[in-house]
């Protein structure tokens, strides 16, 4: 079951998006419709089944959103998170061959636009909570085990 969290950033993004769904691309494609359907014979209009199929995919991402909106729990900076990786903290870590990578530990609905962001979630995201700087994390990978040293963390005040 996935975490039902979300930054502040995320939520803005998640409202930005239903409303151009909701205010600007139902209603073109729902003009698009109409006139494909003046036409004549559906059977054969191309284009009536493509922008009915792209409304009906539309409907079902604005019905995911607005219920998804309802059930998300935003997670705001708090001043007590300094210091410890928590939600929203982006982490700066570097493997035992001194590789560095920087992250930010998110909700769900927030990774598909973002690639250094990671779910809460995953288990890179549960071994590093309510760690420190300069604390070491053994992550569990399809490689095996891999250690990590985390080197800075950050907030998004």
């Amino acid at each position: 079951m996935k975490t039902m969290w979300i930054t502040p950033e995320g939520l803005e993004k998640v409202k930005a998006e239903l409303d151009q769904l909701w205010k600007v691309e139902r209603p073109e494609t729902t003009q698009k419709v109409a006139w494909a359907a003046s036409l004549g014979d559906r059977s054969e209009n191309a284009d009536y089944h493509y922008n009915k199929k792209r409304l009906r995919e539309i409907d079902k991402r604005v019905h995911y959103l607005r219920k998804c909106i309802d059930d998300l729990k935003v997670i705001p900076y708090a001043p007590y998170q300094e210091g410890k990786v928590l939600f929203g903290a982006w982490v700066e870590i570097e493997s035992a061959k001194g590789h560095k990578i920087r992250l930010r530990i998110v909700g769900g609905e927030e990774l598909f636009e973002c690639r250094d962001y990671i779910s809460i979630d995953s288990p890179m995201a549960q071994a590093l909570l309510k760690k420190e700087v300069g604390e070491e994390v053994l992550v569990q990978t399809p490689n095996g085990q891999m250690a990590w040293k985390i080197r800075a963390i950050e907030y998004e005040k």
